[in-house]
């Protein structure tokens, strides 16, 4: 087999039409002759048409009554038959394209020339007989024209539309390679801009890092963390008591009944943050103890009911709490813990540190949502990438098969 020439993709047009100069320039010449038989023919119809308008002129200035009403009618007609094919564009070049646009643009002129003589020509008749004669024969003659240069158009022509088809695949795999360089010139610029923001991202997670690991930073980190501890352990302690707190909140906020304004405030912390609650009060936790004293009075007067499996350990767990002070060592490590806590949140270096951190985190996160949002652009930008590359390889091998078809060489097209 022989081995397939290789050309550039610049130089396959040039290359093509010497190829097919023998094929492509006896069909133009052809195309050109048969315009030129339909032009004289169309010629002709204007000239009847004005052989038309000069009679009706004549007989209109004799004014006879039988020919009057008539020649004004055939005037007109006259008139805009003339207009209409004043209106047809002759193509200059020579081409699938020109010649079809032409026949069909001509063949709405024609016809619609055709509707109006058959409108008027039988108010004119029986005069003109001889000008509507040789009218008639005028364009009869211009669609016959018309007819074989349509047939031409759609049979003889295919082989020299073949190379234009030909030609118009070469422009387009051009264009496909112009996107396909603009998306990537697209994609570089998003990939440089995000090597930029993974610097930054990068820097800023080493600036957390740093300050994450600063004594006074680790040691506030510990003693959150031994917060969370303690927060679990003592809503584990008062576990039975979650749902007497909750009926003897309603109850004392009922005219029934009254608790002292700090009693009350104590028993709502205990229900929303049971550790800042037992850390902040005074040694042997005083203001529980009188509240859990007070709900037990309440249960003994049956103004506060709970269903008695409940009673029970709600009982146990009052008395345990207050005459066994149960909570003692754990109401020191949570007074322990928050006064820690709050020395070192307080702390002028720390307070600096946290603020720092804040706004670095927030920096970080804006940053990775741009990240983000260029690794969702960069995959769209991938994808059109790829789409379009085998765009490009699924016409470049249409194009080499039609030079095949053509010229009967195996060709390779070089991008």
């Amino acid at each position: 087999m022989a081995e397939a020439l290789e050309i550039k993709l610049e130089d396959v047009k040039e290359w093509l039409e010497a190829e097919t100069i023998s094929i492509v320039e006896p069909l133009k010449a052809e195309g050109r002759r048969l315009i030129d038989d339909v032009k004289a023919k169309i010629d002709e119809v204007l000239e009847t048409s004005d052989k038309l308008l000069d009679d009706a002129e004549k007989e209109i200035a004799k004014g006879s009554r039988k020919t009057y009403r008539r020649a004004k009618v055939m005037n007109r007609l006259a008139r805009n038959i003339s207009d209409m094919i004043d209106e047809i564009i002759i193509p200059d070049e020579i081409s699938q394209e020109s010649l079809h646009r032409f026949c069909e643009e001509l063949e709405k002129t024609l016809t619609k020339v055709g509707r109006e003589r058959w409108k008027w020509f039988p108010v004119i008749s029986p005069y003109f007989i001889i000008d509507r004669r040789r009218f008639d024969v005028a364009l009869k003659r211009a669609t016959d024209s018309l007819q074989e240069l349509r047939s031409f158009s759609s049979e003889e022509y295919e082989k020299a539309k073949a190379v234009e088809d030909a030609f118009s695949a070469v422009d387009k795999l051009h264009q496909s390679l112009s996107e396909l360089g603009e998306v990537e010139g697209h994609k570089k610029k998003m990939e440089l801009r995000k090597r930029v923001l993974e610097k930054k991202i990068t820097e800023n997670q080493r600036r957390i890092t740093a300050i994450q690991g600063q004594s006074e930073i680790v040691e506030l980190f510990q003693i959150n963390e031994k917060v969370e501890e303690l927060k679990k352990e003592v809503k584990h302690s008062l576990r039975h008591l979650q749902k007497p707190f909750l009926k003897f909140q309603t109850l004392v906020q009922s005219p029934s009944y009254s608790l002292f304004l700090d009693e009350t405030k104590k028993l709502d912390e205990y229900l929303s943050d049971p550790f800042k609650a037992l850390a902040t009060e005074e040694e042997e936790y005083p203001m529980l103890k009188k509240i859990l004293q007070k709900m037990d009075d309440a249960i003994a007067q049956g103004k506060l009911k709970l269903k008695k499996s409940r009673l029970r350990k709600a009982k146990d767990q009052i008395d345990n709490l207050v005459y066994n002070n149960a909570l003692l060592s754990l109401h020191q490590s949570c007074k322990e813990v928050l006064s820690k806590k709050q020395q070192l949140s307080t702390s002028g270096r720390i307070t600096e540190s946290k603020n720092e951190l804040a706004q670095i985190q927030e920096n970080l996160k804006n940053l990775q949502k741009r990240k983000e949002l260029l690794d969702s652009r960069g995959a769209v930008l991938e994808k059109k990438i790829k789409e379009t590359s085998e765009k490009i390889e699924n016409q470049k091998r249409e194009l080499e098969k039609t030079v095949l078809d053509l010229t009967n060489k195996k060709a390779q097209v070089l991008l």
